[in-house]
């Protein structure tokens, strides 16, 4: 079979089988394109059955002299490994050349956050006498209070909100559902924004269960949220490179702070992994240190 077709049936099982969101699938198949452009550049065409652990060492060590970052290596090569054992469990190939390969070694970067008062000014500094005002105002009381990701944000219905109860139903990773408290803050501004302001938009047909659109009545963009908080860092004299993921950043490590199991975290974020959550637990040194001398035994 040819890159075209195996690269057909690796997107339909992404989606049917691994139930990937349509950007985590994009990734996965640029994964892959990129390995059938190194066989291009080196002149060396080669179906995939015939592909070995030698030839993905040296794309590998090709990936690297493009001058990409440790993580973008490791994640297009997790990327190759998914499709070669896609290739196996369809048993297309018999032996998957890229089982013993290691990711490089990563640097566990902390993520930024911001401080309460930081967060408090990027959303005093909102101009609430704009239209899109309250709607921007809500956005971001719900990305800090809620942890959300931008994605989950900006594809959140109106039906999966349960405000009586203060929660909300994400549709994570993977189509993973999770159940979300929402904080007193996010909950009075949100409505507003639907009771008040949204239901003047003109609204495109199909696009009615969306909580957060644009003035031409259609979903916010990714894109969009990222410029909205960028100008609000810019009015407030903001000195930290920031997106819509340090709200989620904060969000975490405030609660971790301020004492949260690390479960109940790992819980709202949507992480399948402990681990992932652990980052958070960074903190500052004296936090840490006072936690020590305040709880345990021989302190």
């Amino acid at each position: 079979m040819n890159w075209a077709s195996l690269q057909k049936g690796f997107k339909a099982y992404l989606r049917l089988e691994r139930s990937l969101s349509a950007n985590s699938i994009s990734s996965y198949l640029q994964d892959v394109s990129k390995l059938e452009t190194f066989f291009v550049e080196i002149g060396k065409e080669k179906q995939v059955k015939d592909i070995d652990s030698n030839d993905l060492k040296a794309f590998l060590k090709w990936i690297n002299m493009q001058g990409m970052s440790t993580h973008t290596q490791a994640r297009t090569l997790s990327g190759i490994k998914a499709f070669f054992n896609y290739l196996v469990l369809e048993e297309l190939i018999s032996i998957d050349p890229s089982s013993l390969l290691q990711s490089p070694k990563l640097s566990r970067k902390l993520p930024d956050t911001l401080s309460l008062p930081e967060i408090n000014s990027l959303i005093d500094a909102i101009d609430l006498s704009k239209p899109e005002g309250m709607r921007n105002k809500a956005m971001l009381e719900m990305l800090y209070g809620c942890g959300l990701r931008v994605s989950e944000l900006v594809s959140l219905k109106i039906s999966n909100l349960f405000l009586d109860i203060d929660l909300i139903k994400i549709i994570g990773k993977g189509n993973k559902e999770r159940l979300v408290p929402i904080g007193g803050e996010a909950v009075k501004y949100l409505n507003i924004w639907l009771q008040e302001l949204r239901v003047h938009l003109e609204i495109k047909p199909g696009k009615e269960d969306y909580v957060f659109l644009n003035r031409r009545g259609s979903p916010l963009s990714r894109v969009m949220v990222f410029l909205i908080i960028k100008e609000l860092a810019t009015k407030i004299g903001l000195n930290k490179k920031i997106s819509p993921h340090t709200f989620r950043h904060s969000f975490a490590t405030h609660l971790i702070e301020g004492g949260a199991d690390l479960r109940a975290v790992q819980e709202m974020l949507g992480h399948e992994s402990i681990t992932t959550t652990e980052i958070y637990t960074h903190l500052d040194r004296d936090y840490l240190r006072s936690t020590i001398l305040q709880y345990h035994p021989r302190s």
